[in-house]
């Protein structure tokens, strides 16, 4: 545990020393922000439980490969709800018509990396009603670029669920409080909304989701390691759902060639009686 928490160190270390002379970003920011919306299903099946995939599709640069991993046989197809990460509206959309879904798109900024809009997107076969932009607090401490989740209010056969993709800031950009703070702000969205809830994305390590945890969210990748080489970066949280199976979380097909995370997957239904989001029966 010591060597490996070194290594992780280590490599946060470098890789702020490497980016130290990086261009900022250039923000999406003003009066009217940023959001694209595309309607194209009515959902095809019914049933009690949802399946939810994240998956940071790395700048979005193998959109084929990641739609061919996406749609094949295993537990990854006919997701309900699909959160992804680093892609730009163009791969939202080529995404959404390869599966079949409806999609809410929002960009934080034109990367300096790769040079394009950098952003996360709501996928589902089911209409989606409402939708929102959410700005996070703690820009990148050398890029300057701030973050935005997507927001998405979806009709699923079990009701209506409000669900944020959400990639918040990189170890060597902010700090771990940041990370908290930006899982905050997406919380405090949450305020009024009596329904089940979704937050699943990249989180760039534990911290804010164990912030979401604290609120009450049950975590169900606590237990999914390793989804980005060495480190717990990709997460799925809920509230006023419970997990339909056992283990709650797992990751997907190793995704090489296609990202550098591999996508993570639940299955969830509305909690019976008896049962606390926790999982917890209630005696």
């Amino acid at each position: 545990m010591v060597a490996g928490s070194a290594l992780r160190a280590a490599v946060v270390g470098t890789s702020f020393a490497l980016l130290t002379g990086c261009a900022t970003a250039t923000n999406f920011d003003g009066a009217s922000a940023h959001m694209f919306i595309g309607q194209r299903s009515l959902g095809v099946h019914e049933g009690t439980d949802l399946r939810l995939v994240t998956f940071n599709v790395k700048f979005g640069e193998q959109i084929e490969r990641a739609a061919d991993l996406l749609a094949r046989p295993g537990p990854l197809r006919g997701a309900d709800v699909l959160l992804l990460q680093e892609l730009d509206v163009t791969g939202a959309e080529r995404l959404a018509y390869a599966l079949g879904m409806n999609y809410v798109y929002v960009p934080s900024a034109i990367h300096p990396s790769s040079h394009r809009p950098f952003g996360v997107a709501v996928l589902s076969p089911w209409p989606i009603e409402e939708a929102r932009n959410i700005p996070l607090p703690h820009p990148h401490r050398v890029r300057k670029m701030r973050r935005r989740a997507a927001a998405a209010t979806i009709d699923t056969p079990i009701g209506p669920l409000l669900v944020y993709a959400v990639h918040l800031e990189t170890p060597y950009g902010a700090s771990s409080q940041a990370r908290r703070d930006q899982a905050r702000a997406v919380l405090d969205d949450t305020a009024g909304w009596d329904g089940p809830v979704v937050i699943a994305g990249d989180f760039n390590g534990t911290s804010g989701a164990d912030e979401l945890a604290k609120a009450g969210f049950l975590w169900l990748t606590r237990r999914v390691h390793n989804t980005s080489w060495l480190f717990d970066f990709d997460h799925i949280l809920v509230r006023g759902l419970c997990a339909a199976g056992d283990p709650p979380a797992a990751k997907g097909p190793n995704s090489h060639g296609i990202s550098d995370h591999r996508p993570v997957w639940a299955v969830v239904r509305t909690c019976g009686p008896g049962v606390e989001d926790s999982g917890r029966v209630v005696h």
